[in-house]
């Protein structure tokens, strides 16, 4: 019988109990994560990567470069950084622990450049894979740097601050999959009886206008002839809006699926790298699952059974 039997053995039951929780936890969460995992990286390698131009409205991949749109530029807080996308956090950091004094994510949208066209990303609720990544230490909070360097053993020694930025940045290569849609132009469908009454609306909250334009006999009200006039009017500016923006080309933008399970992904990395990625994480998981829980059952064995 070795150390370890003896020390299972002697040790409080209460105190038993809980390494067998443990235990027990960890296999079960080793199993729920490699399942994930499992899922997502099937989920990548089934999901065909779609040319922007001839993508199908619905759960897409695609592939090309990250860049700005028009608009307030993206920049990255703790270094000031021109960037598509970017998350930071600081610590404040103890003997025993470190505790979150400041964090956020970027949540400007920001493009995707292919062969075929540009289509516009909403980062809110993506799982975000980077290279960039920054960590340094300092003495004192907020930062007095613009331009951060790695963390370094004299650094940590003497920072009472942890600083870590991750960025993306224009020109880098962009894979993302998630829900595809097109806006605008050809892609729109258009709900004109909707369009009509919201017109309407709006014109009724004008009576001045209103009379103005449509009161014919002058009497100060709309009759029934004079508000037919009227609806013919909307119509006609509705649908002569509706042809102008027919002609124009649409907007493509990518987003969270919504009432779906399936990721949300961006990253700098492309397709077969992020599938290695999963396939290894998923392997140690599974592996935990098994070494946890063969733990728990051969110490449950042990200690409990006669």
């Amino acid at each position: 019988m070795n150390s370890l039997q003896i020390w299972l053995l002697t040790i409080p039951l209460g105190k038993f109990y809980l390494v067998l929780l443990v235990c027990s936890v960890v296999s079960v969460a080793g199993f729920i994560y490699a399942f994930i995992l499992f899922c997502r990286f099937r989920i990548i390698e089934d999901t065909p990567t779609s040319r922007i131009r001839s993508a199908a409205q619905g759960y897409v991949e695609l592939a090309g470069k990250g860049n700005n749109i028009d608009g307030d530029p993206i920049i990255a807080p703790l270094s000031t950084t021109p960037c598509t996308w970017f998350r930071y956090k600081v610590e404040k950091m103890n003997d025993r622990h470190s505790r979150v004094v400041e964090s956020g994510t970027s949540e400007g949208l920001f493009a995707l450049v292919g062969p075929t066209g540009r289509c516009v990303i909403d980062p809110d609720g993506a799982t975000v894979i980077v290279k960039n990544k920054k960590v340094w230490y300092e003495s004192s909070y907020p930062s007095r740097r613009n331009t951060p360097k790695s963390s370094h053993f004299f650094g940590r020694l003497g920072g009472r601050y942890r600083y870590t930025e991750e960025r993306m940045l224009p020109g880098e290569p962009l894979y993302a999959i998630g829900m595809f849609m097109s806006v605008g132009g050809g892609a729109e469908s258009f709900n004109t009886d909707a369009e009509v009454r919201e017109l309407l609306t709006i014109w009724k909250k004008d009576r001045a206008g209103l009379l103005r334009n449509f009161d014919a006999n002058g009497d100060g009200e709309i009759d029934l002839q004079e508000w037919e006039v009227v609806r013919k009017a909307a119509y006609k500016q509705v649908r002569h809006e509706q042809s102008q923006r027919s002609v124009q080309p649409p907007t493509h933008i990518m987003k969270k699926p919504e009432h779906s399970n399936r990721p949300f992904i961006l990253s700098v990395y492309p397709q077969a790298v992020l599938v290695k990625r999963y396939k290894w994480k998923a392997s140690a998981s599974l592996a935990g699952f098994l070494l946890a829980g063969s733990a728990s059952v051969w110490m449950a064995t042990l200690r409990l059974m006669p």
